[in-house]
């Protein structure tokens, strides 16, 4: 299992789950491969906490968190995979086979960081506004013929490969985390840049208004594809706002309308 310093670093988050014996099959799983951490956004129905397939996990349940936007249960997260097949996908992020994401999530829950690993609703997955949020896409491999699998399962599979190379052996002793200098800039911090770089562009009359939610879903995918660290993050944030100032401050001649 993961080394307990690094347990509450990892959590596991469900976007949109409409079965609560899915959301209770998640928690058992978690439980099985010493997990605790849940995070549940927008559920279909809100008794998901009253699961009775959360054999062993009733209290990872209880003390799971509700959030109303991916957005908001990633914030603090550095490190964000979302999962899933590229069956019906174009991936816009880099994408990752599932038996290479250990050493991944190993790396930075060992330099301080938080990982969050995201799976989509039943039916369809992870949409193409939720994978914005992912610095990577998980593909878990399947049969063509039957690539999608059940929300439990999938979650069972993907926390057996991430948790079977943490056991210590013999040549390599157990990992401890130890907090980077340059450490990854939080999920919520690149939002909060994102935010500010769409309000310039949007003062600068950069596009039509049309175009901005394709350049905030853009924006919001280049800043995770820069791997920014949390010193970049507050430097560039800066920045922006300083440009945000100017024009605003500027007369109202100057600037496009968009």
């Amino acid at each position: 299992m993961l080394p307990e310093a690094q347990c509450d670093s990892l959590q596991v988050v469900l976007v949109s789950p409409r079965n609560p014996l899915n959301i209770g099959a998640v928690a058992r799983a978690m439980a099985n491969f010493g997990l605790r951490r849940l995070a549940v956004v927008a559920a279909f129905d809100p008794t998901w906490r009253e699961a009775r397939s959360a054999v062993g996990a009733p209290n990872l349940l209880l003390n799971a968190v509700e959030s109303a936007t991916l957005a908001e249960a990633v914030a603090s997260c550095t490190l964000v995979a979302g999962t899933g097949t590229l069956t019906r996908r174009k991936p816009e992020q880099r994408v990752v086979p599932l038996p290479e994401l250990a050493p991944l999530v190993s790396r930075e829950l060992a330099q301080g960081g938080r990982v969050a690993l995201v799976f989509g609703p039943e039916k369809h997955g992870l949409t193409r506004e939720d994978l914005s949020y992912c610095h990577i896409l998980v593909e878990i491999p399947t049969d063509p013929l039957q690539p999608s699998m059940n929300l439990g399962q999938a979650a069972a599979v993907c926390l057996y490969e991430l948790t079977r190379p943490a056991v210590p052996t013999p040549e390599s002793p157990p990992a401890t985390t130890v907090p980077s200098a340059t450490s990854a800039a939080p999920s919520g911090r690149l939002e909060l840049l994102a935010g500010v770089i769409e309000e310039a562009m949007s003062a600068a009359g950069y596009s039509p208004r049309a175009m901005q939610p394709a350049n905030r879903h853009d924006l919001r995918l280049l800043l995770r594809r820069l791997t920014l660290t949390a010193q970049d993050t507050r430097r560039i944030l800066g920045l922006f706002r300083r440009i945000l100032w100017r024009l605003k401050r500027a007369p109202a001649g100057d600037n496009a309308s968009g």
